[in-house]
């Protein structure tokens, strides 16, 4: 029987709390899935590094290496050196942010469904900054390889995910006219093969404008790697904040999946923060890997826990951030339940 095997990094803050949810969460699931999860712990991090002099140790690279997917919580002042490093060295170049409207959630409105993919491996992330004398210099790396494979990505998923079929991209070549252009150009030569798909641009400040003002005229948006970035938080508010964003960091035969939201420290500990960001990664972790080793089992688990998700929000069982009153816990067990009625009844 094939296992799966699964590195889990809790992370900082608020990482252990929800990584333990989430943990449950596919627990219920091992049955099911005739317990072909293979879920191991790595450290890594801001408390590591302080105990240990590195955010990120060899021990855990290698395992992520020996690994097929990685789930991951949010790291605090680390996060250069651990997600964007694990982005860059194992060329996840897809940062895939879906954005969706829940029932129960406050959202801007009730039919937000799009995603924001998101160029993952370059643009000022490169971290390429130097000092001359009172000036400092960024350098923005952006490369018609990266665009045009990230354009590529963008149309295939509009292609599968439903009947708008629509990308616009996102970029300010008015003014970066070199950086932005050869990302607008690449984009452009990605759609003229892709007739069936509607494509479109949009400068970065008026996508800014149109996320609060249209958000349901979106179906997916692709983008360069810090506008990415920033809309995808900004998206995240409109259906309820951070809490309810998930992601994935997708590469030609890995993956990894994370929560959106940062460590949160001010509310370690309390347990009332949101885990429904990282079940709802781990639901993506679900879909790719039923998807690529084309197990039909992972995708309807992925499905179910959807669907559970959904439940435990129509039930009022929420946390503070987003107008409820439940612990991660409560969340954590209401999807558990949910996802154990919804599996029994396939029994």
């Amino acid at each position: 029987m094939t296992k799966y095997r699964i590195c889990l990094l809790p992370g900082d803050g608020v990482g252990p709390e929800v990584s333990e949810a989430t943990l449950q969460v596919l627990n219920a699931l091992a049955d099911y899935l005739d317990s072909k999860l293979d879920i191991r712990f790595i450290e890594g991090g801001d408390n590591y590094a302080q105990r240990y002099g590195q955010p990120l140790p060899e021990e855990a690279i290698l395992a992520i290496r020996d690994s097929d997917a990685c789930l991951k919580g949010p790291v605090g002042a680390t996060a250069m050196d651990v997600t964007v490093r694990l982005r860059q060295m194992f060329d996840l170049y897809a940062n895939v942010r879906p954005i969706k409207s829940y029932s129960n959630v406050q959202s801007l409105s009730d039919n937000v469904d799009f995603v924001i993919v998101r160029e993952n491996t370059e643009d000022l992330y490169k971290g390429f900054e130097f000092e001359l004398d009172d000036t400092t210099v960024a350098l923005r790396v952006i490369t018609k390889k990266s665009c045009l494979r990230i354009a590529e990505y963008a149309f295939r998923l509009a292609r599968e995910r439903n009947n708008k079929k629509s990308v616009v991209a996102v970029h300010k070549a008015n003014v970066m006219r070199k950086t932005c252009g050869t990302f607008l150009a690449a984009c452009r030569e990605v759609a003229r093969s892709h007739e069936e798909i509607n494509f479109s641009d949009m400068l970065v400040d008026t996508a800014a404008m149109n996320l609060i003002r249209r958000p349901d005229s979106f179906d997916v948006i692709v983008t360069t790697n810090v506008f990415g970035d920033i809309l995808s938080d900004e998206a995240a508010q409109i259906v309820g904040g951070l809490g309810m964003a998930p992601s994935a960091n997708i590469g030609e035969n890995f993956a990894l999946f994370e929560p959106v939201h940062g460590s949160a420290p001010d509310i370690a500990g309390l347990g009332v923060a949101n885990p429904l960001s990282m079940i709802l990664s781990a639901k993506m972790m679900l879909e790719w890997i039923g998807s690529t080793r084309n197990d039909d089992k992972f995708r309807k688990a992925a499905a179910f826990l959807q669907r559970a998700v959904e439940r435990t929000l129509l039930q009022g069982v929420k946390t503070p951030d987003i107008g409820g009153t439940s612990k991660t816990t409560d969340v954590a067990s209401a999807v558990r339940e949910s996802l154990s009625l919804g599996v029994r009844s396939l029994a």
